[in-house]
């Protein structure tokens, strides 16, 4: 995100904010945020006089107004970071008088992380005319893709998109998560490297193969070899792939390509506009939209829904995981 980079830079500048409020949906860039400036503001000496973490549950405004207004000892700053701040949320208004008159030899942080003030408020007003206020929003699934690869690039490395998407599908959306498994690759793999399915598999132990990317891809080629291969390793390795997880991307997918049908421009470009997905995928859609007709396709959505409920277990219990793998394989073909 350039804003969180815009700032990082200040801060290494030495252009530095009594007040930083970090909220928003996505917990990564607060974190880097708030790290930065706990490692880098101060010098070690510095720091065991004039740094202080205090925690949301555990503290209160008025605690951290108090020590916002001390001065630093043989230091030009001192730090106050409070994590969890979200839990003050009924009493960050209170936050007004601080933020009105801030302590310019105090750099405060506070994490407010999952949510975000409302900017009718007063307390969101003068944050923003005496301080930084910074939104770390949560990306959309088919964003993260695009973010693993400029923050791959970023540290040297070149990743495949088949290999991206992978993270993707196994990781979800939460950026620290991909950010923490990546590391694991970063301490193995030479730079300037192009990662791929291959390094995922052997250091991160997701199966390049066996995945529900991989069925996602046969189920639309309607290879039923390759889609009964992976159903049975599922079912051997029902831990490693939960059946929801599986229903719930098929139902996106078909639910994708009822999109697809309904469109009336099919160029590349509005097909990864509309369904929004990376223009490398493009072709997995064109061709899974020639093997399954709209109508096909509209009770293949419809049955899949039931399925769900079922894993879930409504309406069946005690069913295996590999009894609904088979509904599912013949729902598909």
């Amino acid at each position: 995100m350039e804003e969180a980079k815009r700032i990082l830079n200040d801060i290494k500048n030495g252009s530095l904010n009594p007040i930083y409020f970090l909220m928003g949906e996505e917990p990564f860039y607060i974190d880097v945020i708030s790290d930065y400036i706990s490692k880098k503001v101060l010098t070690e000496v510095e720091r065991g006089f004039n740094q202080m973490v205090l925690y949301g549950k555990d503290t209160s405004v008025e605690e951290i107004v108090s020590n916002a207004k001390r001065y630093p000892m043989m230091a030009e700053h001192q730090v106050i970071i409070v994590k969890e701040a979200q839990h003050l949320s009924r009493a960050i208004e209170q936050l007004v008088a601080y933020a009105e008159n801030p302590q310019t030899t105090t750099i405060l942080v506070i994490c407010y992380k999952y949510k975000k003030l409302d900017k009718r408020k007063a307390v969101y007003k003068v944050l923003s005319k005496n301080g930084i206020v910074f939104e770390s929003k949560k990306l959309y699934e088919n964003q993260v893709a695009d973010w693993i690869k400029r923050f791959i690039n970023g540290k040297g490395y070149q990743i495949t998109p088949k290999s991206a998407a992978l993270l993707v599908e196994f990781l979800g959306t939460d950026l620290s998560k991909i950010s923490n498994e990546l590391g694991k690759l970063f301490l193995v793999v030479d730079k300037q490297t192009e990662i791929t399915s291959i390094h995922i598999e052997k250091y991160i132990g997701i199966s390049k193969d066996f995945n529900n990317f991989e069925l996602k891809k046969a189920v639309g080629e309607r290879d039923i070899k390759k889609a009964t291969r992976i159903i049975n390793y599922f079912a051997q390795n029902p831990k490693d792939n939960p059946f929801v997880v599986t229903v719930t991307l098929l139902h996106s997918f078909f639910t994708q390509l009822l999109q697809y049908h309904g469109m009336n421009d099919h160029s590349p470009k509005a097909i990864a506009q509309v369904l929004r997905v990376s223009p490398y995928f493009v072709e997995e859609y064109q061709t899974a939209a020639k093997n399954y007709p709209m109508k096909k396709v509209s009770k293949i959505v419809s049955n899949l829904r039931k399925l769900d409920l079922k894993g879930k277990g409504v309406g069946s219990q005690n069913i295996s995981q590999h009894d609904l793998l088979k509904e599912l394989l013949a729902t598909l073909f």
